[in-house]
C-alpha cells in the first residue's frame, strides 16, 4: 500500500476511533466506567428484577461490542504503523481496497473472515 493510501486510511481510522470514544462517553454520561453507569442506572429502578437484569445485560452487550470495535480500530492502526495493513492476518492476501473503504478496521480478507465467524459460532 502506498503512503498516500495509508495516510487516508489512518485518518479514516482515527476519525472512526474519535467518534466511537465520543459515543461511548455520551452514552455513559461522562462516567468513568461501565460499572458506575450500571450502578447509577439501576440503583433507583422500580422495575422487576427480570426487567433490570435484561436491561443490564443489554447495556453490557452494547459496551462489549463498542470495546471490541475500538480494539479492532487500534489493531488496524498498529498494522498501519508496522506496514502490514491491508493484508489478511490469516492468509496474508491483499484485502481489496473496496473492503477497506467499507470497513477500514478489517483484518481479514472476506474468505478468512467468513471462516473465522463460522468457527466462532
Amino acid at each position: 500500500m502506498d503512503a498516500q493510501h495509508a495516510t487516508a486510511f489512518k485518518q479514516k481510522l482515527e476519525t472512526q476511533r474519535a467518534d466511537l470514544l465520543a459515543q461511548i462517553a455520551q452514552q455513559r454520561g461522562g462516567k468513568a466506567s461501565r460499572v458506575e453507569v450500571a450502578a447509577e442506572h439501576f440503583a433507583h429502578n422500580e422495575d422487576s428484577d427480570a426487567q433490570v437484569n435484561t436491561a443490564r445485560d443489554l447495556e453490557f452487550a452494547i459496551n462489549e461490542h463498542e470495546t471490541a470495535e475500538l480494539a479492532a480500530i487500534d489493531e488496524a492502526l498498529a498494522r498501519l504503523s508496522t506496514g502490514t495493513y491491508g493484508h489478511c492476518i490469516d492468509c496474508d492476501a491483499t484485502i481489496p481496497e473496496a473492503r477497506l473503504n467499507a470497513a477500514p478496521e478489517a483484518a481479514r480478507c472476506i474468505g478468512c473472515q467468513e471462516k473465522a465467524e463460522h468457527n466462532h459460532h
